[in-house]
């Protein structure tokens, strides 16, 4: 089973995103995912709790969670977001950067539109990882 670590700046918005579709997605015995953030914030965005709701995922009591070796370590591939340098590079470790905008203060048409990116992404990623789509 793989697991995939995706990370943004504040583990708020596109890193709960993503986590939270790969996890809604995946065949469970292929995969999982795990998000976390360089400086997290204390909650999800509430823009991306109304966003990811309106489709059927309850992200409202998840909890950011910081970026760190042990929480890398555990991983099989990095995905960033928007953190920059500041996502750790980890010789061995396949990392992507997935260039998203922050949907962070954004009207809920915007975030919306981040939300259906972020799922095509990880469509995308499962398919290209062999991972069959649980739903």
């Amino acid at each position: 089973m793989k697991t995939v670590l995706f990370a943004c700046v504040h583990n708020a918005g596109r890193s709960q995103m993503a986590a939270a579709w790969f996890n809604a997605l995946v065949d469970p015995s292929k995969g999982r995912a795990m998000s976390a953030g360089t400086v997290p914030g204390a909650r999800v965005h509430p823009e991306v709790v109304e966003a990811m709701s309106e489709v059927g995922i309850d992200v409202a009591n998840n909890t950011p969670q910081r970026l760190d070796d042990n929480l890398v370590s555990q991983c099989d591939l990095l995905i960033t977001m928007g953190c920059g340098e500041a996502c750790p590079v980890v010789p061995g470790l396949r990392r992507e950067d997935w260039p998203l905008e922050d949907p962070k203060g954004q009207p809920i048409d915007r975030v919306r539109t981040i939300r259906d990116e972020v799922r095509s992404r990880v469509e995308a990623l499962l398919r290209r990882e062999h991972m069959a789509i649980h739903i």
